[in-house]
């Protein structure tokens, strides 16, 4: 009898352990793929933001135009695309042409206007401007999506252009016109992630991209021929980096996400104004923020985070 009580409670113990121990386990890989997502979104805000620093290392070395960075981007994208596709034996499904084709033409100039504000401006402050984006998403959608107005995220838009202009002039009332490059493509940036929005209710992620990588390239190459030319080895090498940067940013970030919520994944991008407006001195030798400048990018970072929240 006494046996039978030892050997039951062994037991009793043995499974009590093994289902703590299963539990445990699960805890950990959830915290694993945690951990992989936030190491993924942040790994994308540091390739996004290592892409412009390499258009900036690549001015004292080679004659590069920003439209030629832009190109090799998109083209370099349109040939990832399309292996991916051919390896998976995927087909095209374009159900709504003119969704794809918003959403590049959205992306495409927003790509090149920020771009061309690191080419001519400071890469801190093409940085924070660029990060302007879910601002005019909320923008947008009071105007155009009715059914998503809130007059709650339209006061901490009001909040966060106190910020932009702050940035765009932290010590008198004129405005650099370099970094209205800088604001546009925040401005472009957020039509194309409405479009985008919109388009992945008819379309999967591949089909997107490689008519947003195909088109994008296609009408670079269109509109500036005249600066597309066949690059010697080190021009290729600064072209490579940084579409290479961009792609593999555009990838993590879309992995990343998977592992996040929406809200982690927001706040976590949007750190990229912090990070630009840190490592921009040390890097670039970017003139360092004044203090209205900072107070204008902590403004437009923190108002993003609020509109994260308030998302959810």
């Amino acid at each position: 009898m006494v046996g039978a009580v030892i050997v039951w409670a062994g037991s009793n113990f043995f499974n009590n352990e093994h289902l703590m121990t299963f539990k445990f386990s699960g805890e950990i890989s959830k915290i694993s793929q945690k951990a992989f997502g936030w190491l993924a979104v942040f790994g994308s805000t540091f390739c996004f933001y290592l892409a412009t620093l390499i258009i900036r290392w690549a001015e004292p070395v080679v004659e590069l135009e920003s439209a030629f960075f832009v190109f090799s981007r998109f083209f370099l994208g349109f040939l990832v695309v399309s292996l991916t596709m051919i390896i998976q034996k995927q087909r095209l499904q374009p159900k709504k042409y003119h969704f794809l084709l918003g959403r590049t033409v959205a992306n495409t100039v927003a790509v090149f206007c920020f771009y061309k504000a690191v080419e001519i401006g400071s890469v801190a402050e093409a940085n924070i401007l660029n990060m302007t984006y879910p601002l005019f998403v909320a923008v947008f959608s009071w105007f155009f999506l009715k059914s998503q107005r809130d007059v709650f995220s339209i006061f901490i838009v009001a909040v966060a252009f106190i910020g932009i202009w702050m940035v765009l002039s932290p010590g008198d009332i004129e405005v650099r016109w370099e970094n209205i490059w800088g604001l546009c493509s925040g401005v472009t940036a957020a039509a194309a992630i409405i479009y985008l929005n919109v388009s992945r209710r008819y379309h999967d992620s591949q089909t997107i991209l490689f008519f947003l990588f195909g088109l994008g390239a296609l009408s670079i190459f269109i509109f500036f021929n005249d600066v597309i030319f066949w690059p010697n080895g080190t021009e290729f090498f600064f072209l490579l980096a940084c579409s290479v940067a961009g792609v593999l940013g555009q990838y993590l970030l879309t992995f990343g996400f998977f592992y996040v919520t929406a809200v982690e994944g927001s706040i976590i991008s949007s750190s990229r104004i912090l990070l630009a407006a840190l490592l921009g001195p040390l890097l670039v030798a970017d003139p360092p923020l004044t203090m209205v400048g900072w107070v204008g990018a902590l403004l437009i970072f923190g108002a993003n985070t609020a509109l994260a929240m308030r998302k959810s």
